[in-house]
């Protein structure tokens, strides 16, 4: 089974990675933050006591075995911008901005936080990298899947058809109707394909985020990759949606690592 429970908390684990990868995305649910960011909020900038977000990060952490020092994220800016998480980052430094983070140290543990947005999992078993990226659809134009497999290649020597991806939950087609303004974009980006990654009913276009990453990681030499399937948009008693809960919510977490 995909879900996990443990000490109250909830979470989805992909299960084409090896044992030596571990990786999750939690659910909203066993935290203590209170309403509109009931409870697992992962997140310091949507409104909630910090105090409340650090501990709800400890106890994810702590679940997993993972120590809370352990932990590398960045500021999210809807880019493709890499880091490579050498060593923790120092929790009394600010984050760096980024959408992309790979490591190839086992005490590292990278963290990124998500309400619609695509998680992008990354493990080269090979290598003995790991790595996570926040892909939304202003980042999926730019390439953010396609930017990195080349970061992976040219940092840690990776093979793309060794790298294992997984395509966390997110909003999926059903739910991510867009304006013709974003649907423009991805009919440039995507050519002959933007057919397979916008879709119209009744006058209305929506976007397709799983299957614009797929593509792009196939377009790289990428041949495993599984998609969660997992829409935030459709089931906000597991995850948080920003599009369905107009704003006003939390942010769960996605970790990954060696072990």
């Amino acid at each position: 089974m995909p879900f996990h429970e443990s000490d109250g908390l909830r979470f989805y684990q992909f299960d084409i990675f090896s044992k030596n990868f571990l990786n999750a995305v939690f659910t909203r649910q066993g935290g203590i933050s209170p309403e509109p960011w009931s409870s697992l909020n992962l997140s310091i900038s949507v409104g909630d006591d910090p105090a409340r977000v650090a501990e709800n990060r400890i106890h994810a952490f702590r679940v997993l075995g993972r120590n809370p020092a352990s932990l590398h994220d960045v500021w999210l800016v809807h880019g493709i911008d890499v880091i490579y998480a050498e060593t923790p980052r120092p929790l009394d430094e600010p984050p760096q901005k980024a959408d992309i983070l790979f490591t190839d140290n086992p005490e590292v543990s990278l963290f990124m936080r998500f309400a619609d947005c695509v998680p992008l999992f990354f493990h080269d078993p090979k290598k003995q990298v790991v790595g996570i990226a926040h892909a939304g659809w202003m980042g999926t134009v730019k390439g953010v899947a396609e930017v990195s497999i080349r970061a992976m290649q040219t940092r840690y020597g990776s093979n793309p058809s060794d790298v294992v991806a997984g395509i966390g939950p997110s909003i999926s087609v059903e739910q991510y109707e867009v304006g013709e303004d974003v649907a423009s974009q991805f009919r440039q980006k995507y050519g002959a394909d933007s057919d397979k990654v916008l879709q119209t009913r009744d006058g209305r276009i929506y976007l397709d985020l799983w299957m614009a990453n797929a593509l792009q990681l196939q377009s790289m030499g990428v041949e495993q990759i599984q998609i969660s399937g997992l829409c935030t948009a459709s089931n906000v008693g597991d995850w948080y949606s920003h599009r369905a809960e107009k704003g006003k919510t939390g942010r769960f977490g996605a970790l990954v690592a060696l072990v």
